[in-house]
């Protein structure tokens, strides 16, 4: 593709947003009739999904386009390795300018007390993975008045609300005069849960409904407690929604709306109260925690209206927007390039089996299952997902196997069903297949503990041991 017809991308990135809540797949719950109209004029993701629903595992893979076994993000809060070669490296190359606004959580940040007043500033450099401007923070659920880090070491605080307050550094980006095609990625923290309140201004809880629809696999004991978490939840949906209708709006008022290519997607989901487990709980093997919302507009180009029913993982959007934009991708991304599949053309990669995975008994830390910092309930497991089937297996050895076109709220486990046998052996046999490309053993959290350095760096992967962290990135794996 010629340079001059690149297409500018703007990447929104929402945070443990699930499918089930937005309204263009289904009986949603959170108003977001921004999104509505960018789904009317582009296309819908049916099997997007969050392979390790877990914030840092996913945005490693995003950003690489490689599985956690490979970049060692298995965990939450841990410091990106400087030789990783980045979707911002692959579209600087291309003669792109790039940035990101908002949550980063791809470094160390304030932990282990990410709730500390103040900004944390990730360094300009390789810690910033090749993103030219950066205006963002690692981790904050302070939505009112918080902080983002400038250039050199410098920091300043948004005004108001977060969707709000990061517009105006998303607007500084695009307001540039640069006759170069862009590439920005623009992460709200939004709807992930905080202890400080409000969580959301007063006025969207009017978007959002008292007596929220709940699915089945809801129990009744559980259902009051879930209300109340969709409740915050559905209002943050809502104010992401607006800040992407200001997105929207500002390209179509510089005549760049039908140049650009957008994207909406979030990092995976929550349970809301389902399978017994605590609303806002994620890492869990279930559509509620891994099936993502994912929306593409781009005029023209992609179809008005239509549907992608292939599959969809973090790895795989790194190659596909550089196919789509005619930039080429590093040999050391390991997901596909889909893009023929999101322009509806046939003969394209595809997969019909993903890797489903989590890694510890808790987020941010590689512990045992006894350990007494794991989360209640929450156990390593590994899973083999096709566009119909998805076979889990935990550490302790208990299996689930769910039909999801039969089933797709998952509350009948066929793995022990013998009519079923057949097919608990092939999904046995994918799993298998996907752990050894990986390089992957279902194994305690505990066992992850020396892939970092006391600095929470990453010193080795499923493969072996790594070469120092600050080491530079290869550029011959463009060649």
């Amino acid at each position: 593709m010629n340079a001059a017809r690149r297409p500018n991308i703007l990447f929104v990135l929402a945070d443990q947003l699930r499918a089930i809540s937005v309204p263009v797949y289904g009986r949603g719950g959170a108003r977001m009739p921004n999104l509505e109209r960018m789904a009317a004029e582009g296309v819908v993701f049916t099997q997007a999904l969050s392979t390790c629903p877990l914030c840092t595992p996913y945005r490693a893979m995003l950003l690489t386009g490689r599985h956690p076994q490979t970049t060692g993000h298995v965990v939450n809060f841990v410091q990106t390795r400087h030789d990783e070669i980045s979707v911002a490296d692959a579209f600087n190359r291309a003669g792109y300018r790039t940035g990101w606004v908002g949550k980063w959580h791809l470094g160390v940040g304030h932990f282990p007390v990410p709730h500390l007043q103040g900004p944390e500033y990730i360094p300009q450099g390789r810690d910033r993975l090749g993103f030219e401007y950066f205006r963002a923070y690692n981790y904050r659920t302070e939505y009112f008045n918080g902080w983002v880090g400038l250039d050199d070491w410098n920091a300043e605080r948004w005004e108001g609300y977060e969707t709000d307050g990061l517009l105006k550094y998303a607007f500084e980006f695009l307001d540039r005069s640069d006759t170069r095609p862009f590439c920005l990625f623009v992460s709200p923290h939004q709807p992930h849960q905080s202890d400080r309140r409000p969580t959301v201004p007063e006025a969207y809880y009017a978007r959002a409904p008292e007596d929220a629809w709940l699915p089945p696999n809801v129990a009744e004991r559980d259902r009051p407690r879930a209300r109340a978490m969709l409740r915050d939840y559905h209002a943050m949906a809502a104010a992401v929604d607006d800040m992407l209708g200001a997105l929207l709006r500002r390209l179509e008022a510089s005549s760049r709306g039908r140049d650009t290519l957008v994207v909406f997607t979030s990092d995976h989901g929550a349970t809301g109260g389902g399978h017994g487990y605590d609303p806002w709980c994620k890492k869990q093997p279930y559509e509620e925690a891994i099936r993502v919302p994912l929306v593409a507009r781009w005029t023209g180009r992609l179809r008005a209206g239509g549907a992608c029913d292939a599959l969809v993982t973090p790895v795989d959007l790194f190659p596909t927007l550089c196919g789509l934009a005619g930039a080429p991708a590093p040999r050391s991304v390991e997901g596909l390039d889909l893009s023929r599949a999101w322009r509806g053309e046939p003969g394209g990669p595809s997969q019909d089996a993903v890797l489903t995975m989590d890694f510890s008994a808790h987020p941010d830390f590689a512990v045992a299952e006894d350990d007494p910092r794991r989360k209640p309930h929450y156990e390593p497991w590994r899973g083999a997902r096709t566009p119909r089937h998805h076979f889990i297996r935990w550490l302790s050895g208990r299996e689930a196997l769910y039909d999801l076109e039969a089933d797709p709220w998952q509350r009948n486990n066929l793995a022990a069903e013998p009519p079923c046998a057949t097919l608990r052996r092939a999904m046995e046999e994918r799993l298998q297949s996907l752990l050894a490309r990986r390089g992957d053993c279902l194994q305690s959290g505990a066992a992850y503990a020396d892939w970092f350095d006391a600095r929470r760096r990453i010193v080795r992967n499923a493969f072996g041991p790594l070469p120092p962290p600050e080491s530079p990135p290869d550029g011959s794996r463009f060649s």
